[in-house]
């Protein structure tokens, strides 16, 4: 089933910004042209964790534990996932989309620890009683959150991963939408950051561009086009700021091309060259084998 674009740009908007549900369902029936058409399309576009996972939990080849520390006077919750077999490694915080730390976010930080490194799987909503079952109540506690409280927790983190006795000292970061973002703001306030990637998220405060130490790399979908639409004045301040970058714009496909949870929105292809470029970055970045 292909869904018409305006029925995923609506989706999109309902997960971007304060659309009821209500109203959001109402529209949806409206495009779609029958409440029996709307369900079908929101099954191709509301995750399903279930059938999209790669990397089961229990993994003979991985180590993963349920974190609970304060670290710097900030407590931390997620899931710490690491390789078993000894090395030392690069440590790479893993950040989830405005739904929290869920199966999605789970499986890819497992698939990130089975590619070299020690990954940590945040829960930014633990200042609020941690990432609800429910999406719809995870994405309506975003807007609670205070920015300088998530680049808190985000550097701590950070500083936690780089103790590691296995650790090479060198840390990065991942993430994907309102996580891409949460990079962007960590790389201009974490000097500590050695390497970002972004999975189309909004770009920073513009004058506090040269402010980043970290190397980036930029990672958008063509459709995307708000945030197609800011990338070059990103670019130019990153180039006038002499930061070393890469943006990468992924042609005919849509926002959140990399969550395979979607069936509307994944794009098999663009995924997996995406998530080839990310691990070799931060691999070269971070130190890791």
């Amino acid at each position: 089933m292909a869904l018409d674009r305006r029925i995923v740009e609506l989706y999109d908007e309902y997960t971007h910004k304060p659309l009821d549900r209500r109203s959001f369902m109402n529209r949806l029936i409206m495009l779609a042209g029958s409440a029996a058409a709307a369900e079908a399309a929101l099954a191709l576009l509301e995750p399903n964790y279930a059938q999209a996972q790669q990397i089961p939990p229990d993994d003979a080849r991985l180590e993963a534990t349920r974190l609970a520390e304060t670290v710097n006077g900030v407590a931390l919750k997620g899931y710490l996932v690491a390789p078993k077999a000894a090395a030392r490694r690069g440590g790479v915080l893993v950040i989830h989309e405005n739904r929290g730390l869920n199966p999605h976010i789970e499986d890819v930080t497992r698939r990130m620890a089975l590619a070299g490194f020690t990954a940590l799987g945040l829960d930014f909503l633990n200042p609020l009683g941690g990432t609800p079952a429910d999406p719809d109540a995870a994405r309506a506690l975003f807007a609670q959150l205070k920015p300088d409280d998530v680049v808190a927790q985000a550097r701590a983190a950070l500083a936690l991963l780089a103790a590691r006795p296995d650790a090479t000292g060198k840390v990065g970061a991942v993430g994907f939408c309102w996580g891409g973002g949460v990079v962007n703001d960590l790389a201009v306030a974490a000097p500590e950051l050695t390497a970002g990637v972004v999975f189309y998220g909004r770009s920073p405060e513009l004058s506090r561009v040269p402010q980043i130490k970290a190397r980036l790399l930029l990672q958008h979908a063509a459709r995307d086009t708000r945030l197609v639409e800011g990338l070059p004045a990103y670019e130019a301040a990153l180039k006038a700021a002499n930061i070393r970058y890469q943006a990468i714009v992924y042609p005919d496909v849509d926002h959140a091309f990399h969550n395979d949870t979607s069936a509307e929105r994944y794009n098999a292809a663009a995924a997996k060259l995406a998530w080839e470029r990310t691990v070799a970055f931060l691999a070269t970045e971070t130190g890791a084998a």
